[in-house]
């Protein structure tokens, strides 16, 4: 393989961020931000198209196809990669569930090898899962309504240890809300595609989806992060939801499509849950009439709970410790495989 090898930066990154990777030893980076989506918020990888005259369009092909390696996939017609970057033979993405992306594209065949971004995002969701979670259990919503009404009432609260949480997916994100938990002395189960072959931290039972309703039966709490695959999609309906019972907690960390929406706003309006906190929705965004909105037992976030803004440097340090990998012919970090979805 070539040493030299021409990096093209396809979403927006910080300039210092650029220059570490142009500092890398035999690596030629491209990097035209202002033919690029700009951010809308910090780390923003998927910001509008930019109106661009059709010599910037020129040249913006003529980028792609002069690339080796892309950071992020063509803004512009994703779906044309294989054409449009022949000589591309690695795509690092920018997100970590690319499942859905991959098969609408059709690139899910393509040869080029693809990586996620799955493991970085993994502390900001457990930090909002457990926050969501203690938003429930210490009853946040009617200490705002006392506070609201002056009142000064002396009371108990709820407390968190000793409950029981089902973590759906035992993935980066799965294990890290899996430790967390159990370090607040929450005892912790596990569902995942295939059983362990040995133990996970934190973790003191696992089961297949096929257990999902007998072990909920015995939960307070269900977690979901597992991907969106034809097997998840859906996975939590009305029996599971009814098996989570009246004081249970629903936090969908993963992606909205897992959950039977409708039937988890039933199971919101009867109280049949006690509440959910949620980061994804089904469609999204959130449409304004949506009942989720207006439920006092949701707490929403706009599928913005895993994005910091120090995202873009984890990122990048993922980006190149795959480079060293690349360059040395070894496998990489988070490789896509399309016949599991992720």
């Amino acid at each position: 393989m070539s040493s030299d090898i021409r990096v093209l930066v396809c979403s927006f990154l910080e300039k210092e961020l650029v220059a570490r990777i142009a500092a890398h030893p035999g690596v030629e980076v491209r990097y035209r931000p202002d033919l690029l989506p700009q951010p809308r918020y910090p780390c923003d990888h998927h910001g509008p198209a930019p109106a661009l005259t059709a010599a910037e369009r020129a040249e913006w092909a003529t980028l792609l196809r002069q690339a080796d390696v892309c950071f992020d996939f063509d803004w512009e017609e994703p779906a044309e990669m294989p054409a449009r970057a022949p000589g591309v033979k690695w795509v690092q993405a920018s997100s970590s569930g690319i499942g859905q992306f991959m098969g609408r594209t059709g690139l899910a065949g393509w040869d080029a090898v693809v990586t996620t971004a799955a493991g970085i995002h993994a502390q900001p969701l457990t930090e909002w899962a457990v926050t969501g979670i203690l938003y429930f259990v210490k009853d946040v919503p009617d200490l705002q309504a006392r506070q609201t009404a002056h009142r000064w009432e002396r009371m108990a609260m709820a407390g968190l240890a000793g409950r029981r949480a089902l973590v759906v997916g035992l993935g980066h994100v799965g294990r890290a809300v899996a430790a967390a938990l159990a370090g607040l002395g929450v005892e912790v189960w596990g569902v995942r595609r295939e059983a362990p072959a040995g133990q996970i931290a934190g973790v003191s039972r696992t089961g297949t989806a096929a257990d999902l309703q007998e072990l909920l039966r015995s939960c307070d709490i269900m977690v979901l992060t597992c991907p969106l695959t034809p097997e998840t999609f859906r996975l939590i309906g009305a029996p599971e939801l009814a098996a989570l019972g009246p004081d249970g907690i629903l936090v969908n960390i993963a992606r909205g499509a897992i959950v039977d929406e409708p039937a988890l706003i039933d199971a919101l309006r009867q109280r049949t849950i006690r509440g959910a906190v949620l980061d994804v929705a089904q469609t999204e965004p959130l449409a304004a009439d949506s009942p989720l909105w207006d439920l006092g037992n949701v707490l929403i976030s706009p599928h913005s709970a895993s994005t910091l803004a120090t995202e873009n440097v984890v990122l990048v340090d993922l980006f190149l410790r795959n480079l060293e990998l690349f360059r040395a012919g070894k496998p990489l970090i988070n490789r896509y495989d399309p016949a599991r979805g992720y």
